[in-house]
């Protein structure tokens, strides 16, 4: 009896010690518990996501995948699922299980540890407040800490927080990430089979992840709807048919709505500056942009679609590699290339084929090969497994079965350089070889021809074939040339479409903002703009002659050219921008002088100290942006004020707090003007003006006047100078294929470089300016030339590449969609530009009203005050000198 009473007491002692021990334990961490205000306001880690102006999802960063998702949208089945399987007295307990807690330490004690100690509010504490260090320092700060969530918050509230939290790996927190990442479906959309699978993730989210290891996430699966069975959640019948569900799951990325990944890591760069980078990645950030989706695509469609037509133009370089070739078609190979190729190229290829196996490879063999190309944009990879009269077979990555009709492969003549190409093919053998790895696209359906001259019996892997004919593909291959399309509103600099290259993920480079190449003609508009400045009118006579200069430190003659070397003698300024003569160019330079032309581009943003200290700054031997060509341009288009481009509209909280918003300087003529009218007058306002006043206006930088003078120069390169065809009077622009457009109100400009390095068309419109580009990023490599393919009628472009047939189809290919967005808007005549009948031969006044006349632009007190007399005009020709080959931009 004394033994019993002896051990009662020592408990009473001891459980009195573990009191205070735990009570100890408690005063001294009770500073640290969370308060309230944590616990009501806890901040998940959410991504941050990038928006177009329409709100069409275009990116997402951030190091966790988070869907936050409110406790009354989740499927009640998902609940009872992870209830069962995680926490099955959640609503019973006060944040710690007693049984549970009682059943581990009993495990713990005999050896049998089983788990079931942590409850979904101890779960919840550790995630947000503590490590997975495992001690018992920690589980007591886990069980202090789940006590006081009991007290402070709702069961449902902590429910809602733990399914938001909890790690599911692939880096999907939270069952609204999960239900994405595993299956791409929203969580109403889940079957009970997926929720099982996702309820299961807790315990050993690698482990278990239907991804990584389906068999055991099946296995997991039934544990869980086993558990929920047995707690009375589902029936027989539904456990029987949600356990008999395939596991088929994959990694499914973010939901893109929109294409615009070089927009995405610009505004990206901006609020990781503006926030920092934790809570820029961590704090659920939207930032919506000001990109219109309309035009994102458009814009994406036109600079893609004008690479491929450059780079098939140029020919086929071949497949991406030969998985294996016969000798019989390696012979037919270095056959035809030995006629193509020069000795030591021929070699090259050559030594191409040693290595290349010539046994056909596995089915299996084949798909790993073409599953482990990497793709890009729209390229599909394929293996040729037969090659027929006028056309091949292939299969795909997926087993399925192909072919490529003649119509979708008869481009393809061989590359031989950038400048030269083979002889249109005849058979699909002089472009295809059995064993061939190539990229193929889709066919549009416009194009896809009403039958197959596939060949039966074709190789193809095994139970691959699909019914009916096989799918139509297009032969393609990555483009080596690169390009880029920008387009922003004059009157504030918003970018309301941008594509910086032709694949994201082949380049990060973003040529728009970070490509400085040379502009060629595209510095025209700036360089006549400064002549107008200088007191040059649209109707002054400039020489169009050879210009032969000696320089006496290089004991050469720098003689630029026009390109074409076509000289037509006096022309007036108008015309010369408009057929883009660079003798003219010259001339007005050192009309006006080269520090003035310096100075005067300063006004648009371009760093003097980059610019060339010598007359070939008149020709584009300046190095810029497109970003920047499209901001100098604008200035024309709103009337001579200087915008700044801005990606960002707006950026608001996980809330839909809007934490910024922004506020461009604007192009605005009636502010600019009431502005002044109230700093001398200041009558009261009315509402209207205190918005016209109050308006943060971009600086001006040049006159209203001088802006619309070059604006209508820049409409004769797309609409020429009017007059009479049949009389031999009308003449065309650089820009005339623009007139497809049948807009009236548009100015542009070609620019080609030296050795066609580079080719530009910017334009504008009242309401927006787009600058496109093409080259090669490899300043050494230019665009060449393309001769005639007899395979592809006369609708098709070849010669030398410029600016007009490299640059413009992509602008125009854009603008068709863009300008639907902006109806016609004339530029309009400002009140200090008037209009007088001249002479177009010597630009003076006239009465006559006949071909040899028309109506000129001027800026008040500087139209012509001498009348044409009925004698010809002084010859103003410069004595000529013999022309050279040189080039000129």
């Amino acid at each position: 009896m004394k033994i019993f009473k002896r051990l009662f007491q020592l408990s009473l002692l001891g459980g009195l010690a573990v009191t205070i021990v735990i009570g100890g334990f408690y005063l001294n961490m009770k500073g640290d518990l969370p308060s309230v205000e944590v616990l009501k306001d806890v901040q998940l880690q959410i991504p941050m996501q990038i928006y177009s102006k329409d709100s069409e999802l275009i990116s997402q960063f951030g190091t966790k995948r988070r869907i936050p998702v409110k406790l009354e949208d989740m499927p009640q089945q998902l609940l009872n699922a992870f209830l069962a399987t995680e926490d099955n007295r959640f609503y019973e307990h006060f944040g710690v299980d007693p049984i549970g807690m009682t059943r581990a330490i009993i495990g713990q004690i005999t050896g049998n540890d089983a788990g079931g100690a942590s409850t979904i509010t101890m779960q919840t504490a550790r995630n947000f407040f503590l490590t997975r260090e495992k001690t018992y320092i920690r589980k007591l700060r886990e069980i202090f800490i789940s006590l006081h969530m009991e007290s402070l918050l709702t069961k449902d509230e902590i429910l809602e927080l733990y399914l938001n939290k909890i790690e599911l790996s692939h880096r999907a927190f939270g069952v609204g990430a999960a239900a994405q990442v595993y299956y791409g479906k929203e969580l109403k959309d889940l079957t009970l089979g997926e929720m099982a699978v996702i309820a299961g993730l807790p315990k050993a989210p690698s482990y278990y992840n239907p991804i990584s290891n389906p068999e055991r996430a099946k296995f997991r699966r039934t544990t869980v709807l086993q558990r929920m069975l047995v707690s009375g959640y589902i029936t027989e019948d539904e456990y029987n048919t949600a356990n008999n569900e395939e596991i088929f799951t994959k990694r499914h990325g973010v939901d893109i709505e929109l294409s615009a990944p070089y927009i995405a890591e610009m505004a990206h760069k901006k609020v990781v500056d503006m926030y920092g980078t934790t809570d820029a990645y961590a704090k659920g950030l939207k930032v919506y942009t000001t990109v219109s989706g309309k035009m994102q695509r458009a814009a994406e469609q036109a600079v893609i679609g004008n690479i491929y037509a450059y780079d098939e133009r140029h020919g086929y370089r071949g497949p991406i590699k030969r998985l294996w070739l016969t000798e019989d078609d390696k012979n037919y190979l270095l056959a035809q290339k030995q006629k193509q190729l020069s000795e030591n190229d021929y070699e090259k290829f050559e030594d191409s084929l040693a290595d290349v196996q010539q046994q056909p490879l596995e089915n299996t063999e084949i798909v790993e090969q073409i599953s482990s190309t990497k793709t890009y944009q729209d390229l599909i990879v394929a293996a040729v497994m037969k090659v027929n009269e006028q056309s091949a077979d292939i299969v795909l990555g997926d087993g399925q079965q192909g072919v490529i009709n003649w119509k979708q492969m008869h481009w393809a003549r061989s590359y031989i350089d950038d400048s030269s190409q083979g002889s249109a093919p005849k058979k699909a053998k002089q472009i295809l070889t059995v064993g061939d790895l190539i990229y193929v696209k889709n066919v549009p359906v416009e194009e896809l021809a009403d039958d197959s001259q596939s060949a039966e019996g074709s190789l193809s892997v095994e139970d691959s074939l699909t019914a009916g004919p096989p799918k139509q593909y297009r032969l393609s291959q990555l483009p080596d040339v690169s390009a880029g399309l920008v387009a922003i509103s004059p009157d504030n600099g918003a970018i309301l479409a941008s594509v910086g290259g032709y694949s994201f993920s082949q380049s990060q480079f973003n040529r728009i903002t970070q490509a400085n190449r040379q502009v060629g003609s595209n510095i025209k508009p700036f360089v006549y703009s400064a002549a107008l400045d200088s007191g040059y009118t649209l109707a002054s006579i400039i020489n169009d002659a050879p210009i032969n200069q000696w320089d006496k430190s290089s004991g050469f003659a720098w003689r630029p050219k026009n390109s074409p070397a076509i000289y037509e003698g006096p022309l007036r300024v108008r015309t010369g921008l408009a057929k883009s003569k660079n003798v003219m160019s010259v001339r007005l330079l050192r009309g006006m002088g080269l520090k003035h032309l310096i100075s005067y581009l300063e006004r648009f943003g371009f760093d003097s100290e980059a610019l060339p200290k010598n007359e070939s700054l008149a020709l584009g031997s300046a190095s810029m942006t497109p970003m920047q060509v499209a901001t100098g341009y604008s200035a024309f288009a709103n009337g001579g004020y200087l915008v700044t481009p801005y990606v960002i509209e707006r950026i608001e909280d996980s809330e839909g707090e809007v934490l910024y918003q922004a506020e461009p300087l604007q192009a605005c003529y009636e502010c600019e003007q009431a502005q002044l009218d109230y700093a001398q007058s200041f009558d009261t306002l009315d509402d209207a003006d205190v918005e016209l006043i109050t308006a943060k206006i971009a600086p001006r930088i040049i006159s209203r006047e001088n802006a619309f003078l070059v604006t209508d120069m820049m409409n004769s390169v797309i609409w020429g100078g009017g007059g009479d065809w049949s009389k031999g009077t009308g003449w065309s622009g650089t820009g005339w294929r623009a007139k497809t457009l049948n807009r009236r109100d548009l100015a542009g400009k070609t620019g080609t470089t030296n050795e066609s390095k580079d080719a530009w068309f910017s334009g504008f419109s009242r309401r927006l300016a787009t600058s496109v580009w093409i080259g090669f990023d490899n300043p050494n490599r230019n665009l060449g030339r393309s001769d005639v393919n007899r395979n592809l009628g006369r609708n098709q472009t070849a010669g030398g590449e410029a600016g007009a047939n490299a640059a413009q189809p992509s602008w125009i290919k854009f603008m068709e969609t863009a300008l639907t967005e902006f109806p016609a808007e004339p530029f309009e005549q400002p009140e200090g530009v008037i209009s007088i009948r001249i002479d177009k031969k010597t630009g003076k006044r006239t009465n006559r009203s006949d071909k040899t006349t028309r109506f000129e632009f001027f800026k008040k007190g500087t139209e012509p005050t001498q009348w044409v007399t009925e004698d010809n005009v002084d010859d103003i020709l410069d004595n000529k000198v013999e022309e050279t080959e040189e080039e000129l931009f």
